[in-house]
């Protein structure tokens, strides 16, 4: 995989998992005309090999797979330190709000129903990427950097959280956003707000960030930082830290 801190957004690795030959084919066109260099797997076994033997800078994921589920193979990526930071798009006909919810909460940066605009689709890659980018650089650039939030402590540069020493396991989406509430406790964030600051605006609505405070939250439960996030009738959502 190409470094992150380098990775130039429209000529990155994009690993395409789709088992429709004719909308595998039609995405690889749309990819490969915006500059990617692609790669296909037909099914999440296939992929998984390619992952492990060349990682690639995004993939594009199809929610129903055979065999595994592009969705049940989510959560095995995201429950992988080795991956738990590789962007993910899920790209499906599966529209429900359920669906959109449980991709969400496997760890998807964005979901996109089919059927979908070449130009859309670029562009919802482009905006993944310069995010991934970015987390990369800031990391780079505050080395050693922790910031505390009463029991939690949070390592800019190694993307690790920690509630009174014990490890979360975060996406990189759910850490970022937890980051922005460590490291203002008492601030109050609109919906609208985190959404340009954890999603740059990128095609998703104000329902994606309640669906990460809830995956966040139960990320907390039963720590020191259960009450840690709250939500501010009306306004939105703050860090509160009682002791």
């Amino acid at each position: 995989m190409t470094d992150s801190s380098s990775i130039n957004t429209n000529s990155a690795n994009i690993l395409i998992v789709e088992d429709e030959a004719a909308i595998r084919t039609l995405i690889s066109f749309a990819c490969a005309a915006a500059g990617y260099e692609v790669v296909c797997a037909e099914n999440a076994i296939e992929a998984q090999t390619i992952v492990d033997t060349n990682p690639p800078d995004l993939i594009l994921l199809d929610y129903m797979l055979p065999e595994l589920s592009g969705v049940d193979w989510l959560e095995k990526l995201h429950a992988d330190p080795k991956t738990k930071h590789l962007p993910v798009i899920m790209l499906t006909a599966r529209g429900s709000e359920s669906d959109r919810v449980r991709g969400l909460n496997a760890g998807a940066d964005d979901y996109i129903v089919k059927p979908f605009m070449p130009r859309e689709l670029i562009a919802r890659i482009q905006a993944v990427l310069r995010r991934y980018q970015f987390q990369k650089q800031t990391g780079e650039d505050s080395k050693n950097t922790e910031v505390v939030c009463g029991p939690l402590t949070m390592n800019e540069a190694s993307f690790e959280a920690k509630v009174d020493g014990q490890p979360l396991t975060l996406s990189a989406k759910e850490f970022k956003l937890l980051l922005v509430f460590a490291k203002n406790p008492e601030r109050v964030y609109s919906r609208e707000m985190l959404l340009s600051l954890v999603w740059d605006n990128a095609y998703v609505d104000e329902r994606t960030v309640d669906v990460h405070m809830l995956r966040l939250r139960k990320q907390l439960q039963g720590t020191r930082a259960e009450n840690l996030l709250q939500t501010v009738r009306g306004l939105g959502y703050r860090a509160h830290v009682t002791e």
